[in-house]
């Protein structure tokens, strides 16, 4: 097992990556807190593959443990889900000496997090990511929200998790497109971070090296965050590819998952970038090659106007400028304030073009 500590402003906690954890949840939990009662919040997949023996380990413990699931899906990251979840808590009589326990994806980790920052003013809550892309970046940070009919993640909390418990195990259920998302994500570490990261997906096979890759994404993560926890400088740089990303889920009814959205994203970027003599030549042949490795579109049917206006209700923007994240090299990344009637045009250049690779 592999432990990667996470020191923030106001709270620092472990990060355990390795096989066979989820079977030993309660006991891991007693290492750190007492029992106490826990509200396991799962979706409607991930409760019939692993929610079951989850619960019975922090039975066991003696953790008092009431199930919430959810339908999985994008879709459920709402207000009205996190409605339920609230209510399903007080209902249970969950106190603030209690916790969440935040089983599955991206999504359950958001929805479960953001209702423990809310709920009596915050209780505390664990990440119990099981696909690589929460793994390797969404449980990790203390981002946590709901998607409104304006755009993706527009009401959340910042709040930290007590812990992070990733069973690398639970990526063997996991179809080729879902995997495909987190390693969006890794390429994207390695863009902005990390060179030999980025290399690893273009080389040969690199599942053996799973545990090690999803600890160095955390770590380039905690980095990042304990700099900047609350996103209001160089952690804008794990945005990069998010921006035209997110504007693709939503322009796709959020028919195009997260990773598959991001990789775009970092295409479309990444070209502009390197017409206008801001990213190092090559730079998009390397993304291009590493993406398609890994199956991942480089591609979208949109237009730059759709893109442009789907862009704009981005938390990224900041009154009259956006603040876009673009490569210098793979490796390297920068933080880009552009003003929002420019940003059409910077879109239409990274559309416009035959792929490289």
């Amino acid at each position: 097992m592999t432990k990667v500590k996470i020191d923030c402003k106001h709270k620092s906690y472990d990060v355990l990556i390795g096989e066979g954890l989820l079977k030993k949840t309660g006991e891991i939990l007693k290492e750190y807190m007492s029992p106490c009662s826990a509200v396991l919040v799962t979706d409607s997949n991930v409760d019939s593959l692993y929610a079951g023996g989850v619960e019975q380990s922090l039975k066991k413990a003696g953790f008092n443990t009431f199930k919430f699931v959810f339908p999985h899906g994008e879709g459920s990251k709402n207000l009205g889900v996190l409605a339920e979840l609230l209510e399903f808590m007080a209902a249970n009589g969950v106190t603030r000496s209690d916790l969440t326990v935040a089983l599955g994806g991206g999504v359950t980790g958001d929805l479960a997090g953001f209702a423990s920052a809310v709920y009596m003013r915050g209780i505390r809550f664990v990440q119990i990511p099981t696909t690589f892309l929460a793994a390797t970046d969404s449980s990790v940070g203390g981002k946590t929200g709901v998607n409104l009919k304006a755009g993706k993640n527009l009401a959340g909390a910042f709040w930290q998790p007590e812990l992070v418990i990733c069973d690398t195990e639970s990526f063997n259920t996991l179809s080729r497109e879902v995997m495909a998302d987190g390693i969006a994500e890794a390429i994207k570490y390695g863009v902005i971070k990390d060179k030999n990261l980025f290399d690893t997906f273009c080389e040969g096979d690199w599942r053996d090296l799973t545990q090690k890759i999803v600890a160095r994404c955390v770590e380039i993560k905690g980095e990042v965050v304990n700099k900047d926890e609350l996103d209001k400088g160089e952690r804008q740089l794990l945005n990069f590819g998010h921006t035209l990303g997110h504007a693709i889920e939503k322009l796709s009814g959020y028919t195009v998952a997260h990773g598959h959205g991001v990789a775009v994203g970092m295409v479309l970027i990444t070209r502009a970038a390197e017409r206008r003599g801001i990213a190092e030549k090559g730079s998009l042949n390397s993304l291009i090659v590493a993406l398609k490795k890994q199956e991942l579109p480089v591609s979208c049917d949109y237009d730059a106007a759709q893109l442009t206006e789907a862009a704009l209700s981005d938390k990224k923007r900041t009154g009259e400028k956006i603040n876009l994240i673009v490569p210098r090299r793979i490796g390297e990344a920068e933080i880009m304030p552009l003003p929002v009637e420019e940003l059409e045009a910077f879109i239409c250049s990274g559309l416009s073009g035959e792929d490289e690779a």
